[in-house]
């Protein structure tokens, strides 16, 4: 890790023990687009704007507010991130690199990253969810460029840790909420998938397709974070129906599967 990274994450957690002192969060989450909302439902929250925290991203899609919410969900201290940053923005695989290090330095323990995805199975539709049990990278990169030393060699098998996902399908059963696992497929973006890329990713095992939450899973594997990650299925992918996608229409087929990924994630915390 660079010098800079490291004097930008002490100053976070500064900023963030001025703000909320004593404040100690088992779990970071990361709300992809149109999850934002859920933030909503952090009881007690302290928000500290990301411009207040050196190193996290500036917002630079629709959709992510670019807010640090520090407070309880279901009696749960937490710490939830509204938006983050992607590859495709910078070019930087470890654009993520200071904000997931941060919410490790103050005492997170797991991280549950959410993004929306399209789907590779005609079954998993728009307004469903998915939870990722593995991923295959597809952009040749990895926030791990220019790390040293041994513990960048990280081993992958398990990334999405076994127990939390049971955790969570039970929590769906509970809801009443059909939770597919799957494979979720990472592309650099930010233009949509080819139907042809659609036809390989299917080939190759894959039942999601998105832009993000890949290097933050293996950035916090990396800090030593337990990891989940649910995709909020938003469309099709590219060729398997007759939708423009677009940004905006990711947004707005997000409401549906966000108001169950959310349910999800309350009733799961309020079991632990």
């Amino acid at each position: 890790m660079s010098d800079q990274r490291q004097l930008d994450i002490d100053a976070c957690v500064r900023v963030i023990g001025e703000r909320a002192p004593g404040f100690a969060p088992r779990f970071g989450m990361v709300l992809g687009s149109g999850l934002g909302p859920l933030a909503e439902a952090v009881e007690a929250p302290v928000i500290v704007d990301y411009a207040d925290l050196p190193g996290f991203p500036k917002p630079g899609v629709q959709g992510h507010a670019g807010r640090l919410v520090l407070g309880t969900l279901a009696g749960v201290p937490v710490a939830v991130m509204q938006g983050r940053a992607h590859y495709y923005e910078h070019g930087d695989a470890a654009v993520m690199a200071v904000p997931v290090r941060t919410l490790a330095a103050i005492d997170c323990d797991t991280l549950i990253l959410t993004n929306a995805a399209g789907s590779l199975d005609r079954d998993l539709g728009p307004g469903t969810a998915m939870l990722i049990a593995d991923h295959i990278n597809l952009t040749g990169a990895t926030p791990l460029f220019g790390e040293e030393g041994n513990s960048r060699f990280i081993a992958m098998a398990g990334a999405y840790d076994p127990e939390i996902r049971a955790g969570l399908k039970d929590a769906a059963a509970r809801e009443g909420i059909d939770l597919t696992e799957g494979v979720y497929c990472w592309f650099a973006g930010p233009q949509f998938e080819t139907p042809a890329e659609i036809r390989m990713a299917k080939l190759i095992g894959g039942t999601a397709v998105g832009m993000s939450t890949v290097p933050e899973v293996i950035l916090a594997r990396h800090a030593g974070l337990r990891v989940a990650a649910i995709s909020n299925i938003t469309n099709l992918g590219a060729g398997m129906s007759d939708e423009q996608l677009s940004h905006e229409h990711t947004q707005q087929q997000a409401v549906a599967g966000a108001a169950k990924i959310r349910r999800i994630l309350e009733t799961y915390l309020a079991t632990l």
